[in-house]
């Protein structure tokens, strides 16, 4: 077992965060799949208004690879398809029907993976809608179906504020885990599941699948932050990821024949009355999750740091586990120039808040206005890996493509937190992210 240190990055010790405790939600009447918040593909649609679906059909293909397929989340009939801009493609949504039906897949749990084909367990896995849940490096792609990686990473815990904990998700799903494990052995020679050593439960009940630990501030779980301080070669930069809990729902798609949609989600937040891990289903509306609002508030879908502010009236989208519920932060706070701001939360120490041992609220408001870079290298102080991000974006802006490759562009986690200690205001994370993917994009 190897043993990581990760010596930058920031914990935010914000109030909101959920209990361990695992509700059971009800059966929503309505699921969606969301093309649009699903990164680099371009969706092409395989069913029309008015078609009915069961759980398992494909319902739009990557116009890139057509074999990429992503299938519908719920039995019922399509009620709406929503397009945005040019034609995106927002919502596709299906109203389910009393029992839904399902589509049913070839089952592997009478032979094992071990005695398949790599290239007969990949085509299975794309036929069941799963393979989207492995990405690959280092643009975080879905990797390719023809590609043997390097390296599989499996991360079991993201540690952004506020993300389904692997002692709820993973409790009594030892074996599900396991045969999981062992299916993305036939993908990949070499897997590392790596664990906070920080989580003995994980360790203790686990202790057998993890070949990593790791101890650090977020985001030291991220498998791109871990890729960068184990590779030993430029490869490697090639490798595959894929979440504790999808690693669950592959093993679980390939044991049953029945594509899974049930998911661990989190509705935490100071705005969320109930702040705990839930039990529904893939695709959920958000106003189902959020029965408990309390008051006026902010819908962050995906992580505060990482994720994207929504509506109450959207769902769910492919990747997401998390909802965060935030006040908006757009109320007027007088002779706020002179308060000493014991209560805000702040990496800065301009703040008494660095004094305040106690988990503090956290709005939308951004307490100030952009201003230019000073080079101050806060940034660059919270990097996890070793990037100067005041240098890379300002490479970006200038247009000089190669400069910010040798800073380290392709190596950037997108973990947020460039942004969030930014004292000028400077959405550093978006501009890098933004360049990474038009880089890609005029690759591909």
């Amino acid at each position: 077992m190897i043993s990581i240190r990760i010596k930058k990055g920031y914990d935010l010790n914000i109030e909101g965060k959920p209990s361990l405790d695992l509700k059971e939600l009800k059966k929503p009447s309505y699921v969606a799949a969301l093309p649009e918040k699903i990164p680099f593909i371009k969706p092409r649609l395989l069913k029309e208004k008015g078609d009915r679906v069961k759980i398992g059909s494909a319902i739009f293909e990557d116009k890139r690879n057509p074999d990429i397929k992503f299938v519908s989340p719920g039995g019922g009939e399509i009620v709406q398809i929503s397009f945005g801009p040019r034609r995106v493609i927002q919502e596709i949504v299906i109203q389910l029907d009393p029992i839904e039906s399902y589509k049913e897949f070839d089952s592997v749990s009478e032979k094992g993976p071990e005695r398949l084909e790599r290239k007969e367990l990949v085509k299975i896995i794309l036929e069941g809608g799963l393979w989207p849940l492995i990405r690959a490096f280092p643009f975080r792609d879905i990797a390719s179906p023809d590609e043997q990686p390097p390296a599989i990473f499996v991360s079991l815990d993201s540690g952004e504020p506020f993300q389904p904990a692997p002692e709820v998700y993973l409790k009594e799903e030892k074996d599900l885990f396991g045969y999981g494990i062992h299916v993305l052995r036939r993908l990949a020679q070499n897997v590392h599941v790596c664990a906070s050593r920080n989580n003995l439960s994980v360790l203790n009940g686990f202790g057998e699948f993890v070949t990593h630990t790791y101890k650090g501030g977020y985001p030291a779980g991220d498998p791109g932050v871990l890729l960068y301080h184990t590779k030993k070669s430029p490869s490697e930069n090639r490798s595959w990821y894929i979440s504790g809990q999808d690693v669950l729902v592959l093993a679980q798609f390939l044991k049953s024949g029945v594509y899974p949609v049930d998911r661990t989600v989190v509705v935490a937040g100071t705005s969320a009355k109930e702040r705990m891990h839930i039990h529904t289903r893939l695709g959920v509306p958000l106003r189902h999750l959020a029965q408990n609002e309390n008051g006026n508030a902010r819908y962050v879908v995906g992580g505060i740091l990482r994720g994207y502010s929504a509506s109450e009236e959207t769902y769910m989208g492919f990747y997401e586990t998390s909802l965060t519920l935030i006040p908006e932060g757009k109320e007027k706070e007088p002779f706020g120039f002179v308060r000493p701001g014991y209560d805000k939360p702040s990496y800065s120490r301009a703040f008494l808040s660095v004094f305040n041992p106690s988990a503090l609220t956290m709005n939308c408001g951004l307490h100030g206005d952009e201003r230019a870079c000073v080079n101050c290298g806060t940034c660059a102080q919270v990097c996890p890996v070793d990037i100067l991000p005041q240098f890379t974006f300002k490479s970006v802006l200038a247009d000089e493509v190669e400069e910010a490759l040798e800073h380290g562009l392709l190596d950037c986690a997108e973990c947020g937190l460039c942004s969030y200690v930014c004292p000028s205001k400077i959405e550093i994370c978006t501009i890098l992210r933004d360049a990474k993917e038009a880089y890609y994009k005029e690759q591909a």
